[in-house]
């Protein structure tokens, strides 16, 4: 008998050197394989006489075996193991390739149960046989068929292992378990859902009873809804924990907010704010005001105005006598808030200072200097904020920009430099509430939904290598109505990927042939940084109407005057990827346009994908779809993002489950008598993401 704490090493069937190939991909315990559940589901329970196969139809018979012979063939290293199996209708060959070892199998007399397709026999032999078939061989000790006869599970790939192997020992497994299992779940949360026991619903997942109706894809049976919801809820006990031992530090006083500061915030700015905008403020005013540290997600579309936000709550926090850190991923959109709130912040008294890799020597000594005395009260970098010898007076917000680009670890670093730092993530990528609170269970999440008054729709236009004349056309008019444009490609250099445009060629090409008589400007992550900041400086002065780039102006270069946005190898973008890369135009009060251009070969998918582009602008919309196209793991960046590593549930498909579960496990979380470490919850939170409950907070 095992249990479900038993190593795999320790299975019959599995041995310690496959043991340590599951472990590669995460299977430790017995409970860890049980949770490895099917992708899929075929029923093959129907049995029909082998007399009603038909060609090109997968089936399931049943029969005896008649004969059975092993054949050489002229081909080097192949035999042929023939079966012939007959029942009261009629019988069918069954064909089998370099699988001698079914000559002690497949004996004469046995029953056995087939599932294929039948196919009509070839070298002018008559009738139809079942090519590598999927069989069952039947005792009068077991007549329990596993992989014929009855709705089968089809399981993902493990190392070592066939779908046909994981069934065996899925099975095995099962029958060594103990009659019951432990419920983690609190007394009554399972009764309450009629939900079945554990067990029970283990065995359903893996073996399904005929009523349970599963072919094709997992669907919400009462054990999948079970197990479902018990993941569910444990990720999301985790992260209520999380937020009450957050709201149990010790506290520090509230920021004070009075008249004088409130006129010197509204000084500041150029314009009014949004309703949208101020309601958000107002939460993150909330929360810097309380004794509690904030964690809190600052969401939007691009070009909402989350970063205006973020500088007064900075303001505020400055205006108390402490300090703010700007953290962005990039050097290029870190400068970009340099400049805008050096702007903004003039004559306000208020210093602003830029570290990133490039600042060296007396320059990054004097910023560190005037960090740790309080001379500096606002910091904008990238990385380096991160670095040991960056030390603060007094740091209490930490602004993290576009967050999915930092790993967890990363941003708590950050949070560590100040004794109580407030944190505040932000991102251009709305993020769907199912995920949001799967990644982000612990934060309280503010969304800017309205754009500023005067921005004008961009048109998005998706062009083929065919009409590339006509778009060099439509940019030469563009440009010599005073406007300027984007060039974007997925490569710096070519070699990289042969049948892609890479920066560098086409930005000599272009030059050289296309627009000769114009200044085309150069932007990409491996140029020196005062190459890099020269070429930015042309374009954005104006005196390079081009600017062929890479990535690397995906967020926060802001050009009012750049019109287009032309994006080559579009099909090679995610969809919020390029929304974040249309929202570099339209800026300004000039009608703007961002073109899609495809390759030659362009999969229907992607052709898809981009009309998505094409009909809206609604970034909460296109990140939906962003999702449910490309999963939660490639929508965030899986290694960056601290996305949980969830067995079962399916934030798209489950998000009600979601929910529920949500809302049971912060209830018990808050109850008067909380969980305590050794409480029996915990215990198996621990267990379940042992070495993962740190992911699941911002720090």
């Amino acid at each position: 008998m095992v249990d479900l704490g038993t190593p795999l090493a320790e299975v019959k069937g599995i041995g310690a050197r496959r043991a340590e190939e599951l472990r590669s991909v995460g299977l430790v315990t017995v409970e860890d394989f049980l949770f490895h559940l099917p992708f899929r589901y075929e029923d093959r329970s129907q049995f029909l006489p082998i007399a009603a196969l038909l060609p090109g139809v997968r089936g399931t018979v049943r029969g005896r075996v008649v004969t059975a012979v092993l054949r050489r063939t002229r081909m080097r290293g192949l035999t042929i193991f023939e079966a012939v199996v007959e029942d009261q209708s009629g019988a069918i060959r069954a064909l089998f390739f370099n699988q001698p070892y079914l000559r002690t199998l497949l004996v004469q007399g046995r029953e056995v149960i087939l599932y294929g397709e039948a196919t009509p026999a070839r070298w002018g032999r008559r009738g139809l046989v079942l090519q590598a078939p999927q069989f069952e061989v039947l005792t009068h000790d077991d007549q329990e068929a596993i992989h014929t006869g009855r709705t089968v599970p089809i399981y993902p790939r493990l190392p070592g292992l066939s779908t046909r192997s994981i069934r065996r020992l899925m099975h095995d497994l099962l029958a060594g378990l103990p009659p019951v299992l432990p419920d983690p779940l609190p007394a009554g949360m399972s009764s309450a859902r009629g939900f079945p026991p554990r067990r029970e619903a283990l065995e359903r997942v893996h073996f399904p009873p005929a009523d349970d109706r599963l072919e094709g894809s997992p669907g919400r049976s009462p054990a999948h809804h079970r197990l479902i919801f018990e993941e569910f809820f444990f990720l999301q006990l985790g992260f209520a924990l999380a937020r009450r031992r957050s709201d149990a530090a010790p506290s520090e006083p509230g920021l004070r907010v009075d008249d004088g500061i409130r006129a010197r915030l509204r000084a500041v700015l150029p314009f009014h704010l949004t309703e949208a905008q101020k309601a958000a403020l107002k939460e993150i005013a909330a929360d810097l005001m309380s004794a509690r540290p904030m964690n809190r997600l600052l969401q939007g579309d691009v070009g909402c105005g989350k970063t205006v936000v973020a500088l007064l709550a900075a303001l505020l926090v400055v205006e108390n006598g402490f300090q703010a850190a700007f953290m962005a991923p990039t050097e290029i959109l870190a400068e970009q808030h340099h400049r805008s709130f050096q702007r903004m912040l003039q004559g306000s008294g208020h210093r602003v200072a830029l570290l990133t890799a490039a600042v060296k020597g007396a320059a990054r000594r004097q910023i560190l200097q005037g960090l740790r005395t309080g001379a500096i009260p606002i910091l904008i970098g990238t990385h380096a904020l991160i670095e040991a010898d960056v030390q603060f007076r007094c740091l209490r917000l930490a602004v993290i920009d576009e967050q999915h680009r930092f790993g967890v670890a990363q941003r708590a670093t950050l949070r560590r430099k100040g004794e109580r730092t407030d944190v505040l993530v932000m991102t251009a990528t709305p993020i769907p509430r199912t995920l949001a609170l799967t990644v982000y269970g612990d934060l309280d999440v503010s969304v800017i939904d309205r754009m500023p008054p005067g921005r004008r729709p961009i048109q998005t236009l998706l062009r083929g290598e065919s009409a590339r004349g006509e778009v060099y056309d439509f940019l030469r008019r563009q440009i010599a109505a005073g406007r300027q444009v984007y060039v974007v490609y997925p490569l710096v250099e070519e070699g990289e990927r042969a049948d892609l445009k890479a920066a560098t060629a086409m930005h000599g090409r272009l030059s050289r042939n296309v627009f000769p008589d114009r200044r085309v400007a150069l932007v990409h992550g491996r140029q020196k940084p005062e190459e890099r900041d020269a070429a930015m400086a042309d374009f954005a002065a104006g005196r390079a109407p081009i600017l062929v780039a890479t990535t690397v102006v995906e967020v926060g270069v802001d050009v009012p005057n750049a019109t287009v946005m032309v994006i080559e190898h579009a099909e090679r973008f995610g969809l919020s990827q390029l929304h974040q890369l249309r929202g570099r135009v339209g800026r300004g009060s000039h009608e703007s346009f961002c073109i899609l251009m495809t390759g030659e070969e362009t999969t229907e998918e992607a052709r898809r994908r981009l009309e998505i582009m094409c009909d809206t602008g609604d970034g909460f919309l296109i990140a939906r779809r962003d999702l449910e196209m490309r999963g939660p793991g490639e929508f965030l960046g899986t290694r960056q993002s601290g996305l949980p590593d969830l067995r079962i549930g399916d934030i798209l498909r489950d998000g009600d489950i979601l929910e529920d579960a949500r809302r049971e496990a912060f209830a018990v979380a808050a109850a008067p008598l909380p969980p305590a470490p050794g409480h029996p919850l915990v215990r198996h939170l621990q267990g379940r993401w042992a070495g993962r409950l740190g992911l699941i907070q911002v720090g």
